[in-house]
């Protein structure tokens, strides 16, 4: 199982970016996918998921401004961000909860908001 992250990038404080994730391999079932960050020196934090029924959560720190949504036709996952702030600069991950509930990390994508 493979998970191709991309997106990232250097934004404007309240700019936006779009990351998009793409799950390939061995997928029977996608149970639920998301998107996480980690900061350097601090533990990996969930951002969004969004499960098989499209029910979605997402951390408060993003509410109102980052909407996760997914593409079953192709195994994918998005996450839309608008109105960055300087303090979501960080190392982003997309996750997979695959098959028997198997999870599964991609490789990150570097978001920096900063003017």
């Amino acid at each position: 199982v493979q998970l191709q992250a991309s997106g990232g990038g250097l934004v404007q404080p309240g700019g936006s970016l779009r990351l998009s994730c793409v799950v390939s391999g061995n997928i029977f079932r996608i149970n639920a996918l998301g998107w996480y960050r980690q900061a350097p020196g601090k533990q990996r934090e969930l951002v969004a998921n969004i499960t098989s029924h499209g029910s979605t959560n997402y951390a408060d720190s993003v509410k109102g401004r980052f909407t996760i949504s997914r593409d079953n036709a192709r195994n994918a996952v998005y996450l839309q961000m608008d109105n960055l702030k300087p303090e979501d600069t960080t190392v982003y991950y997309c996750s997979a909860d695959l098959n028997r509930g198997d999870i599964y990390w991609g490789q990150g994508t570097q978001v920096t908001v900063s003017s």
